[in-house]
């Protein structure tokens, strides 16, 4: 008796895609399927010819055959299984494509994937110097590293590692209850698909051992806190021979006792004299760079901010230079003498009472503190 023609049983054309072959498939093994017909021999047949098809049309070499020399090319037993449906092998054909993305496999055809190894962070401290103008540091970072005698695989030298008779290599198996199935990682290799029975004496199968490596970081000029440099690979090394992960850098910078940071920019206060201020005058004030002149106008008052343009920081990300800002604190005078005492009695005496042309603000104040109570009275 002739086989019917894969296409036709799939009920694609010949130049469907393997999507379109997929989709079909599912359809019509989910209609066929035994768990759903109940043990009838037509329809049980029915399902084996459509997985047949279904093995065929998805390969791409035997399709390829299939196309060009028709059932003859499989007639030597090249073809297509003719095993039974009932195990998970076959159950899993069908909807392993479907539970596949959520539940990392696909019907244990495919390849395990190897565990990379995990990222590390390291918190690295710096003064508000080395921040700004970068820096070049070692650190010791306690880790998992490949293991050299067995180069990662975990087996001793001279063997190597044999595929796991469980999963066949595929890190997962299938767990079937009732109509649905379910992969979850292989109990017999951990899902690495591997068995290793000779262990390397060194690190004893893991393929990785603990060390304390020391890594040469080099700091950009211009970071701050919460920014990180990555060190690709250097995190710990994934097991048996799988990569490593990587190594972020994370900055802390620490608090100056002169400067504040504000993105690119730089504050300061600096305390300037009563004479100063009122008078004007020429100060020096400090910069990342060295000592700086500043020009203070004459009348100038506490917390007036001067702008000191390219004195701050230059952007690790575009290269443009902030600002120094240093805002001005008038320092009233301590610790006097009674001619410095005497003197400024004769200064005060001099402004006159209620003299709003040598103090507004004062004049302002006490005029609106008049109107205040006046109001109160009315």
């Amino acid at each position: 008796m002739s086989k019917p023609d894969y296409y036709e049983v799939l009920g694609v054309a010949r130049d469907a895609s393997e999507r379109d072959i997929k989709k079909a498939y599912k359809r019509l093994a989910m209609k066929y399927h035994p768990d759903r017909t109940a043990g009838n021999a037509e329809l049980e047949a029915k399902f084996k010819e459509v997985k047949e098809a279904y093995e065929i049309l998805t390969d791409s070499q035997k399709r390829q055959m299939y196309d060009q020399y028709g059932h003859a090319a499989f007639e030597q037993g090249g073809g297509a299984g003719h095993g039974g449906f009932g195990g998970a092998g076959d159950f899993g054909d069908i909807f392993g494509d479907v539970f596949g993305d959520i539940f990392g496999g696909g019907g244990g055809r495919r390849q395990s994937r190897q565990q990379r190894g995990a990222d590390l962070r390291y918190n690295l401290e710096l003064s508000l110097e080395e921040a700004v103008r970068g820096k070049e540091v070692d650190i010791q970072v306690p880790t998992w590293v490949s293991c050299k005698p067995c180069d990662g695989s975990g087996a001793k030298a001279g063997s190597k590692p044999k595929t796991c008779t469980t999963c066949h290599g595929a890190g997962q198996v299938q767990m079937r209850q009732g109509f649905f199935a379910v992969q979850q990682t292989c109990p017999t290799c951990q899902g690495t698909g591997q068995i290793i029975s000779d262990p390397c004496n060194s690190c004893h199968g893991q393929g990785r051992v603990e060390k304390t490596k020391t890594l040469n970081v080099k700091i950009p000029a211009g970071v701050d806190t919460g920014d990180r440099v990555r060190l690709s690979g250097e995190g710990e090394a994934g097991a048996h021979g799988a990569p490593a992960g990587d190594l972020y850098v994370q900055v802390s910078v620490k608090e100056h006792p002169i400067f504040v940071r504000d993105g690119n920019n730089l504050y300061c206060e600096v305390p300037i004299s009563f004479t100063t201020a009122a008078l004007g005058g020429e100060i020096e004030v400090p910069t990342l760079d060295g000592r700086a002149k500043l020009k203070i106008p004459s009348e100038s008052q506490t917390g007036k901010m001067f702008r000191m343009r390219g004195k701050g920081v230059k952007s690790v990300r575009s290269g443009a230079v902030g600002d120094l800002i240093c805002k001005v604190v008038l320092e009233t005078p301590v610790n006097l003498n009674e001619r410095q005492k005497e003197l400024l009695q004769e200064f005060e005496e001099s402004m006159g009472e209620n003299n709003g042309k040598n103090r507004p603000k004062a004049q302002g104040f006490f005029d609106g503190v008049k109107k205040f109570f006046d109001d109160l009275t009315k």
